[in-house]
């Protein structure tokens, strides 16, 4: 299960109201430093803009692939730890914007975690260490530590045992 916060929102669907929970500034200043980062050939560069303008909490020696898109809004909710790979075009989400409702949840990313690429990591999520999520998954619950998962939605391929 997602661990999500569930915000109601009145009139318009949530997306016509994001400026209600997200500055426009903080935004366009995300926006702008996740397109650099996304096209950025150095892990250090790109390990910097997370931790110090976007926020985020990563580790030693992980590593974000091209193409990776963090969450526009809410990118300091993302945690990932130590010596992780996050693969080529893979999306991780920490907000959804509904018809009556936007949810907020973090995303919490291992040590030793493997992402294959053009996977959707969705709100509210937990990587466990050592597990490997297969290329093209869609991470939609919590995925125990050292576990193998893949497919849209995800299931367990082998466990850790």
């Amino acid at each position: 299960m997602r661990n999500v916060e569930r915000y109601p929102v009145e009139g318009p669907n949530a997306l016509w109201q994001m400026y209600h929970t997200v500055s426009r500034f903080k935004a366009v200043r995300n926006f702008i430093c996740i397109q650099f980062t996304r096209y950025c050939p150095s892990l250090p560069v790109k390990n910097w803009i997370y931790r110090h303008v976007l926020g985020m909490r990563v580790g030693r020696s992980t590593a974000f692939a091209l193409m990776v898109m963090v969450d526009v809004f809410f990118p300091e909710r993302i945690t990932v730890g130590d010596n992780s790979i996050i693969g080529y075009n893979t999306t991780i989400l920490t907000h959804e914007y509904l018809i009556k409702e936007y949810r907020l949840g973090n995303v919490v990313i291992g040590s030793n975690v493997m992402i294959g690429a053009n996977t959707t990591i969705l709100p509210g999520v937990t990587i466990g260490d050592g597990a490997v999520v297969a290329a093209g998954s869609v991470v939609h619950k919590n995925v125990a530590a050292g576990a193998f998962v893949g497919g849209n939605p995800i299931r367990e391929i082998r466990s850790s045992v």
